[in-house]
């Protein structure tokens, strides 16, 4: 076989090399060090700064609770990229720290997005930018408590009530879905609301009766650990809608239609003035979810949050960042 001249080859297209992610480190609340990861953008006018959810939640988003690789913060800030707009995200305060008498309180993580805010407008890749808060689920929450140093705030998978009515509603879907008689279904609510008020009253959590499931006595146990007890008793009973509906920046509060965790509540407040959206076939991380919503339980759906399954199609998420002046 002769060989083909190397001058009748087609001239190899090589893709452009993929910018990585900046390092960053920064003083959190009361000079705590934090690390983060810094995307440059392009000429959208935002720069965002991203808020991740409840738990062991790096910067990524990624989570030893969760079955599965799973980077889903890591895959939002690259499809803000392509969006034109670059971003900080961090680590919690807590990630890889064994120290119980760390402050985790509502104050110190409250703290800690001012802290990246400020550390944003300082960054290369944000001169002349306006900021995008961005918070996930719980980091919603967070995120509403600070959104008032940003231009803007995208809330993410946000509880569409307190916290603590959202956990009882959470885990009654669940026991819905195994298919829990409603007598064992009420004994473990009135038990997990009994813990609840006792976290509130900051006592010690009520004797479990032995017909309680064990899931809902961890649960209780993992929500009253000392060291996160404060930060949880503060988060427990915080108005979301109350504090959205104080923003005086533009303001979108955006649900996955198939998310079991957070959902978009029946009644949206009709004095709030910011956009409402729900992605359709989306989770609570806004990968595609292609089950039906009805009988997911938490476990088969996180199955779903993994770096293989794709991003749902956040169209009407990039019209309203479009949108944004």
């Amino acid at each position: 076989m002769l060989p083909i001249p190397t001058q009748a080859l087609p001239a190899l297209v090589q893709p452009p090399p993929v910018a990585r992610d900046r390092e960053a480190a920064f003083p959190g609340f009361n000079a705590f060090p934090l690390k983060g990861s810094v995307k440059a953008g392009g000429a959208h006018p935002f720069f965002a700064v991203l808020v991740a959810g409840s738990g062991p939640t790096d910067r990524d988003w990624s989570n030893p609770l969760i079955p599965v690789s799973s980077h889903g913060g890591r895959d939002l800030a690259a499809w803000l990229q392509a969006q034109g707009i670059g971003s900080l995200r961090y680590d919690k305060r807590f990630i890889g720290s064994k120290d119980p008498k760390l402050n985790i309180s509502l104050d110190a993580q409250v703290g800690d997005i001012r802290a990246a805010l400020r550390t944003a407008r300082a960054l290369p890749e944000a001169k002349g930018k306006k900021l995008l808060l961005v918070g996930h689920s719980e980091g919603a929450l967070l995120s509403l408590l600070a959104a008032g140093e940003a231009e803007a705030a995208l809330l993410l998978a946000m509880p569409g009530t307190s916290m603590g009515k959202l956990i009882l509603a959470q885990v009654k879907g669940q026991l819905a879905v195994a298919g829990a008689p409603v007598e064992v279904s009420a004994l473990n609510l009135t038990y997990l609301e009994s813990a609840l008020e006792a976290i509130r009253k900051d006592q010690d959590l009520p004797k479990a009766p032995g017909s309680v499931a064990p899931g809902i006595t961890t649960l209780a146990r993992g929500l009253a650990r000392p060291e996160s007890r404060g930060f949880v008793r503060d988060l427990l009973d915080l108005d979301p809608w109350g504090a959205a509906q104080r923003l005086s920046i533009p303001c979108a509060v955006v649900w996955g239609e198939r998310d079991v965790q957070t959902w978009k509540p029946d009644v949206v407040p009709p004095d709030f003035k910011g956009a409402v959206m729900e992605i359709p076939e989306a989770n609570h991380l806004f990968k595609r979810e292609s089950r039906p919503k009805a009988g997911l339980t938490g476990v088969a759906a996180m199955s779903a949050y993994g770096d293989d399954t794709p991003m749902a199609d956040l169209s009407p998420l990039a019209v309203w960042l479009k949108g944004l002046k």
